[in-house]
């Protein structure tokens, strides 16, 4: 009987977790649709990138990009740079790297390197999806199953 119940919990949460993950790629296969309208990815990009520069605060910045994305690219980090110089007090040179891109089949977004290439941000879209799902899949959990009814503390 014990047996019975352990593979019969094992079940539900193997189709919970099936749910779950379903639902993380229908969301990636939306990240298309925020990149057709222009205006929207165009503000998106200028957020991604000076949020990367003030993770990286170096020097020198070497981004990449997806191919197409080169001339919004290009746009964002003239707009990022007056931005990024003022409230930090510190001179920096931006590379757009257009020799190597991002894969195509990544949906958008942009991934930074220091100078060296040692320390990389990466602000794809695909990568803060996943950064989002992974800090919020409790609130997933409940908005999709309900409250555990075996949890006692919720801190």
């Amino acid at each position: 009987m014990s047996n019975l119940m352990n593979q019969a919990r094992l079940k539900v949460l193997k189709a919970r977790d099936d749910l779950i993950s379903d639902l993380l790629n229908e969301a990636k296969q939306r990240l298309a649709r925020v990149v057709k309208d222009s205006a929207r990815y165009q503000a998106l990009l200028d957020g991604l990138i000076l949020q990367g520069l003030y993770q990286l605060l170096e020097a020198k910045v070497v981004i990449r990009c997806r191919k197409q994305d080169l001339p919004l690219v290009k746009a964002s980090v003239q707009k990022s740079l007056p931005l990024y110089k003022a409230a930090t007090k510190r001179e920096i040179e931006v590379i757009i790297d257009q020799e190597t891109f991002l894969a195509p089949e990544i949906a958008g977004g942009v991934e930074m390197y220091n100078g060296d290439g040692k320390i990389k941000v990466s602000n794809t879209l695909e990568s803060r999806l996943d950064l989002i799902a992974q800090q919020m899949m409790p609130e997933i959990r409940v908005a999709l199953f309900g409250a555990n009814s075996n949890r006692k503390f919720l801190d």
